[in-house]
């Protein structure tokens, strides 16, 4: 018995540590929420794969899981993206009217009844913030703005981010947990169009 009870806990803890994967058809049954107008999302086939193919004309809106996920066991974001073309770089991207992403990536802490309390990290390609800028967002300063890739890509392109580490850098929280992962292509403030590709999102153990 007491060997079995070994047995059933080393498999439940590695059960804890395992990877949580959402894969491109996952993310497109996630909820939508729209800011203004709809972006468009839908699932492609790309010479690497299945993907998630956004395009916005003039609106705002994501794509939106809300889970709790536990940053104890899963501490690293990972994944990939695609930007072919950015928005104009002459916009101040820290301002309300320049405001815009072809591609972001956003989790979320959730103040419940307290909104205030809410607290997000926006991970974003940038159209002329250097990639490893960060500034709090114009219309929200309880998300943070964090600039992971800048201008014109030329392909696929794999992130990692340690949350935790995050959180604590720009929000000077630590977290056990967060309540949300969303996805936006958006381009209402400019009026304009953009196009992006997302991938699996993956939530791993630390290294």
């Amino acid at each position: 018995m007491r060997l079995a009870l070994i047995a059933f806990l080393a498999l439940a803890a590695h059960a804890a540590q395992a990877p949580l994967v959402f894969e491109p058809s996952a993310i497109a049954a996630w909820r939508a929420h729209a800011f203004k107008g709809r972006t468009e999302y839908r699932l492609v086939d790309t010479e690497t794969g299945p993907a998630l193919h956004a395009r916005c004309d003039a609106s705002a809106s994501g794509l939106v899981l809300e889970r709790a996920i536990d940053l104890r066991a899963t501490p690293i974001l990972e994944w990939s993206w695609r930007v072919d073309a950015t928005l104009d770089p002459s916009v101040d991207e820290t301002t309300r009217a320049g405001d815009d992403f072809a591609a972001r990536l956003y989790v979320v802490r959730d103040g419940g009844l307290l909104r205030w309390r809410t607290r997000a990290v926006n991970y974003v390609w940038a159209s002329a913030q250097p990639a490893g800028a960060d500034w709090p967002n114009p219309f929200a300063s309880q998300a943070h703005m964090v600039a992971v890739r800048s201008g014109p890509g030329d392909g696929w392109a794999t992130e990692r981010r340690d949350l935790r580490a995050d959180f604590r850098r720009f929000h000077g929280i630590d977290l056990d947990e967060i309540d949300a992962v969303a996805i936006m292509t958006d381009c209402d403030n400019r009026g304009v169009t953009a196009e992006a590709w997302y991938g699996a999102i993956r939530f791993l153990p630390a290294d």
